[in-house]
């Protein structure tokens, strides 16, 4: 089976599929595209945040990582989209937890990492009470606003999955003494590695988008 992934960077995204072709069971062909497919550094630069934006932060084909407006590349999302359906793919997946406009439009299933996490974070914590991990400074009020929204009580730090390790580390350690009772690590960049790096500093569950979204499309790729 045929299944588009589409980054809102650079594809491919080698160190997603690392972490989540175990799961297809060799029962899925992932074909992916990006919104920053093509383009330089330079021209990326163009798509900087500016007051009111909604930011995305991805990885670039180096390995290194962008923060930029979502509304810059939402066309190219859609082109990519068309490619991917051309190409025969029977479900998209979205490799970013960010919020999308209605406007993309695809005639198969779409699948965002968000509208899962927004179902299932709910029904894991007892108390209604999260903390989230989101990769750039930039986006902590956007989560803050989201997330109270759908739970009663959300804490936001700043960590990038693109960054360096120890950079990881010392935000874990920041969070040892959460009172949430479950960890959100809002970015498809954050891998199984770093999901045991909080849970071993925080002793509580961690979300891992990647996987949890790569779980669900396993359904429909087991026939």
């Amino acid at each position: 089976m045929k299944i588009g992934a589409i980054t809102v960077g650079q594809s491919p995204r080698t160190d997603v599929t690392a972490d989540i072709m175990g799961i297809f069971n060799g029962k899925a062909e992932i074909l992916e595209r990006g919104g920053l497919d093509g383009l330089t550094r330079e021209q990326i630069q163009k798509f900087t945040p500016k007051e009111g934006d909604y930011v995305l932060v991805s990885r670039l084909n180096d390995g290194t990582s962008v923060t930029f407006a979502e509304r810059h590349i939402i066309p190219r999302l859609q082109q990519a989209i068309q490619e991917l359906e051309e190409q025969g793919t029977a479900f998209i997946m979205m490799f970013c937890t960010g919020k999308f406009p209605d406007t993309l439009k695809a005639k198969v299933p779409l699948i965002y990492p968000c509208e899962i996490l927004d179902r299932v974070v709910p029904l894991l914590t007892a108390a209604s009470s999260i903390l989230v991990v989101t990769p750039s400074p930039l986006q902590i009020t956007q989560s803050e606003e989201k997330w109270s929204r759908i739970v009663e009580q959300v804490s936001v730090t700043a960590c990038s999955p693109y960054g360096e390790w120890k950079e990881l580390e010392e935000a874990a350690s920041l969070v040892r003494d959460t009172k949430a009772d479950l960890v959100v690590l809002d970015c498809i960049g954050f891998s199984q590695e770093m999901k045991q790096l909080f849970a071993k500093e925080t002793g509580k569950p961690v979300i891992l988008p990647r996987t949890l979204l790569a779980r669900l499309v396993s359904e429909l790729t087991d026939v």
